[in-house]
Formats: C-alpha cells, sequence, structure tokens
C-alpha cells in the first residue's frame, strides 16, 4: 500500500496524540466485575490518559474522552457474515477475547480485545430495554464500519487545542463536535456509535419537536454532533457502576481501609491532617 506524506505526518501525530500516560485512577473501578457483568450492546465510557483524551475532556467538560461498544466472545455473535467480517480485522493477541469494536485515532474503527483497557476508568452505559435482537443487529452494523479511517479533520481540530489563543486567529477557533459532514468512509468513536443506535432506532438525544397538531416527534441528530459524554447524559442509557470496593449489607462505608489522620492535595501529596488544620489557622492569623 502506497503511503503519502501526510499519512507519515498523521501517523507521527496520532502516536504523540495517543501516548498514555500511567494509570492513575483504575481503582475507581473493578476491571474483573465489569468483564463479568458487561453484555453484548452495551456502550463502554473510558477516562483516557493520553493527550487527546485530556483535550476532549477537556471541550465536553466531561472525564469521558473515549466510548466503545461491546460486542462479546466470537462464538456468541450468532450472524456467520458478522463473524468473518470480525475475523478479518481481528488481530488473535488474546484467545478467546472479550471483544469490541472502536474507532481510534490513526487507526479507524478496529475489534480489539477489551483487556486494552483493564488499566483504565470503566463506566457501562446499558441502553434500556434493548431486545436481544436490536443488541445483535446493532453488532452487526458496527462490524460493518471495520477497516473505515478515522476523521483526519478530527485530528487537526484536536491540535489546534494545543496553541493558546494569542498565537491562532479567534476566527480559526476549532469546529470540533461542531455540525460537519463526516465523510462516508469515516468515523470518530462517538459517530459511529450514535450511526449503529440509529441504525435500530434507538434514541441517544434526539431532537424532540412538537407539530401543528401538538404530537411529539423525535428526529436523529447528525452523528458527527455526538461526544462520549452524551450516552453518559442519555437518558435511555443505564449508567452501571462496579466500584473496587462494593458498599452493601456486608460492607458500610465506615468499614473501607481508611488511612485516618491524614489528607491528600490531589495531586499526590499526602501530610497530617492536623498539619492541613495548623496551616489554615496560620493563614487567619
Amino acid at each position: 500500500m502506497k503511503h503519502t506524506i501526510a499519512d507519515w505526518i498523521i501517523s507521527k501525530f496520532s502516536k504523540w496524540l495517543l501516548k498514555n500516560e500511567p494509570p492513575r485512577r483504575t481503582y475507581l473501578s473493578d476491571f474483573h466485575r465489569v468483564c463479568d457483568e458487561v453484555r453484548a450492546g452495551d456502550v463502554l465510557l473510558i477516562e483516557g490518559r493520553s493527550r487527546a483524551s485530556r483535550i476532549i475532556q477537556y471541550v465536553t467538560l466531561s472525564a469521558w474522552s473515549h466510548a466503545i461498544l461491546y460486542i462479546g466472545y466470537l462464538h456468541e455473535i450468532e450472524n456467520p457474515e458478522t463473524r468473518d467480517l470480525i475475523l478479518k480485522h481481528w488481530h488473535k493477541d488474546t484467545p478467546n477475547a472479550q471483544l469490541i469494536i472502536e474507532s481510534e485515532i490513526g487507526l479507524g474503527t478496529v475489534v480489539r480485545s477489551l483487556s486494552k483497557y483493564q488499566k483504565d476508568h470503566i463506566r457501562i452505559l446499558r441502553p434500556h430495554g434493548l431486545s436481544h435482537a436490536d443488541a445483535h443487529r446493532l453488532i452487526n452494523f458496527a462490524a460493518k464500519k471495520l477497516g473505515r479511517k478515522y476523521n483526519i479533520r478530527h485530528i487537526f481540530d484536536l491540535a489546534r487545542f494545543l496553541f493558546p489563543w494569542t498565537f491562532l486567529p479567534r476566527k480559526w477557533r476549532s469546529s470540533l463536535f461542531q455540525l460537519n459532514a463526516l465523510k462516508p468512509t469515516e468515523d470518530i468513536c462517538s459517530s459511529m456509535l450514535a450511526e449503529a443506535f440509529d441504525s435500530i432506532s434507538f434514541p441517544i438525544l434526539p431532537l424532540v419537536v412538537e407539530d401543528d397538531k401538538n404530537n411529539i416527534e423525535l428526529i436523529q441528530r447528525n452523528p458527527g454532533l455526538f461526544t462520549p459524554s452524551d450516552f453518559d447524559y442519555s437518558p435511555y442509557f443505564d449508567v452501571i457502576k462496579y466500584p473496587i470496593f462494593k458498599l452493601g449489607k456486608h460492607l458500610s462505608p465506615k468499614d473501607l481501609p481508611w488511612r485516618y489522620g491524614v489528607i491528600s492535595d490531589d495531586t499526590g501529596g499526602i501530610r497530617p491532617l492536623n498539619e492541613n488544620k495548623a496551616s489554615k489557622d496560620d493563614s487567619t492569623k
């Protein structure tokens, strides 16, 4: 396959954007519980750790920077054509893997093992009332997107956020996540999922309108307008959390492994609680 200079630039820039920081918040979710409880058709939100993730989090005012579709084990996929399509695009790095479909910068729409995100903070969003048949239609639709490129315009929109406004004219303000028609052969993570759910008429955040006879109608929104946080905000998805310490009948908040007498400053520093109190008292003198 012939590669252009533009392809090389995009590849290098994508790698730079996608370089992950060390995990800091994996304790917020129990990955093993997530793997046990997730169902085919669920959307998983990821709190990413890359430069691109930080930009998306800043733009959308949300911790969630990436959305993926869980499709289950290969043998659970009922449509033989879909199974063959997934096998064509799946690099079998993990036998009997729990599979996801996602759109990633620099790679496009790909199939991966869920284990890729075992060090990340994950939230399960379950489409409320989604039938077994619709879940498989959803997966069939998403699988047909495998191999599509990631929207290049989206990459350069991300790049604009790396420069202070003083260096760029205000009219160059990025149109990231604003209305723009995605090319029919390209995706971003949220648009890919939005199109998949549109294909089975499942609402995410549709436009609600009222006609002259006061009848309510739902109108699909441009898939390019969706962000990962929209799935979290949608009233049609149930939010499911599996914290590493699950409170309940056998574990109360007081039973958690607290370290008393200290306080954190959220930057990795831990200091004695009385020291923090003393510094406040000194500042009021």
